[in-house]
């Protein structure tokens, strides 16, 4: 079994910044490919950044030169630093590792 947490969301004003972590644990040989995702009200869960197990990234055009996703010290944690935010970045963020969902954290952008 693998678990997944996530923490570090909060409120913020437009224009901030915030940094997401995730750390997956249980049944992980490795390093693995961990990936960020959102879901807005009323919309689906949707891809925001992807990190391969060798390092390489992926980022939702939406994000992309805003958010950055790294790897933290710890084997198979991960980081997305959010900056430039803006109000259509309100969600639920989920961190995904091997097909296992964290419960999430909100991130809500409001001035």
């Amino acid at each position: 079994q693998v678990q997944v947490v996530e923490s570090g969301g909060g409120l913020v004003q437009p224009g901030g910044s915030l940094r997401l972590s995730c750390a997956a644990s249980g049944s992980i040989f490795g390093v693995v490919a961990m990936a960020w995702y959102r879901q807005a009200p009323g919309k689906q869960r949707e891809l925001v950044a992807t990190i391969s197990s060798s390092g390489s990234t992926f980022y939702a055009d939406s994000v992309l030169g805003r958010f950055t996703i790294s790897r933290g010290n710890a084997r198979n944690t991960v980081h997305l630093q959010m900056n430039s935010l803006k109000l259509e970045d309100t969600a639920v963020y989920y961190c995904n590792c091997r097909g296992t969902w964290g419960q999430g954290t909100q991130v809500t952008v409001s001035s």
